[in-house]
């Protein structure tokens, strides 16, 4: 099953239970995937991939830790819960991440066949990982493999 037909599935399930939070937020995610969909058409007529519709959903991620961290220095506890229960119920489809250990040493075999180029490695470490580890854990680990 793709991953977006999963989501919208989950979305149907929520609706018959009553989880109102878990609907708003699938209901988002749903309609950020879309938008995503509609630019993609412009370009070609081939529905959203599954990686694509994983890049959707850690943009969303990202938004509800930016927005978690906000409500934290505001003191506005009761958003700050809300967010992080939406932020639990989007990294559930996310793939699972890889442990430090195992992106350091894809990072380290990167940069030995790379010569030390951080453009280029990065380029190459990403296209490897696609969407297992965030891009600023990547970022850091190159940096300190080439400086090491």
């Amino acid at each position: 099953m793709a991953l977006l037909e999963k989501v919208n599935s989950d979305l149907k399930e929520a609706l018959k239970a009553g989880a109102s939070l878990k609907v708003s937020t699938l209901r988002m995610a749903l309609a950020a995937a879309h938008n995503r969909e509609i630019e993609k058409r412009v370009k070609s007529k081939e529905p959203l991939t599954d990686e694509e519709v994983i890049d959707v959903l850690r943009k969303e991620i990202k938004k509800r830790r930016e927005a978690i961290e906000i409500y934290s220095n505001a003191g506005r506890n009761d958003l700050k819960e809300k967010e992080a229960a939406e932020l639990g119920i989007l990294q559930f489809y996310l793939p699972p991440e890889l442990s430090e250990e195992e992106i350091e040493k894809i990072v380290r075999r990167v940069v030995r066949l790379e010569k030390k180029d951080f453009g280029s490695a990065m380029k190459e470490v990403m296209k490897e990982i696609k969407g297992r580890a965030e891009s600023k854990k990547i970022s850091e680990l190159i940096k300190k493999v080439i400086a090491a």
